[in-house]
């Protein structure tokens, strides 16, 4: 089959976000996997400078799909390109698709200055045998902490004596 990668259009967000439910509801780490939320965010990604939303198809199906969403990083010397989703549908598992994905989704951080392009931690051997073809390499863990509206409830900061209860 011949596939082809593209920059992902507002009409693509609904079958984009078919093909990423079950990667979506996998990696919400609170248990929210509401496809709602995840289709406005993607309809604004379409558009803005600072991400690239990839689709992979053949014949006017789309087969895979891949987010980009770029970082400035003074610890890195400059932008970092974080791949915040990467999901194939599974009829098109093959590796291909996944190749073409991530190498566009390298060409699209390169292209916008990036100097370091990240991704999680693949959950399976097959995961990581695409992004090991692709030259990524373990590079420690990353820790991170929900802020705004969708904080933890009942989580406070005592700025003066530096402690969180």
């Amino acid at each position: 089959m011949e596939y082809q990668v593209r920059a992902a259009r507002i009409t693509d967000i609904d079958r984009l976000v078919a093909i990423c439910d079950g990667y979506l509801r996998a990696s919400r780490a609170d248990g929210d996997a509401s496809l709602l939320d995840a289709a406005d965010l993607l309809r604004q990604l379409v558009f803005l400078p600072h991400a690239s939303v990839l689709v992979a198809e053949t014949r006017r199906e789309i087969a895979g799909a891949a987010v980009l969403a770029l970082r400035p990083s003074v610890r890195a010397g400059g932008f970092v390109g974080t791949v915040d989703v990467l999901a194939i549908d599974p009829r098109h598992r093959g590796g291909e698709v996944a190749d073409m994905l991530i190498e566009e989704i390298v060409r699209s951080a390169e292209n916008k200055g990036c100097v370091v392009v990240e991704a999680p931690m693949p959950a399976d051997e097959a995961e990581q045998v695409w992004w090991d073809r692709r030259g990524f390499r373990e590079d420690g863990p990353v820790i991170s902490r929900r802020v705004g509206k969708r904080a933890v409830a009942g989580h406070r900061h005592d700025p003066a004596s530096g402690t969180s209860g």
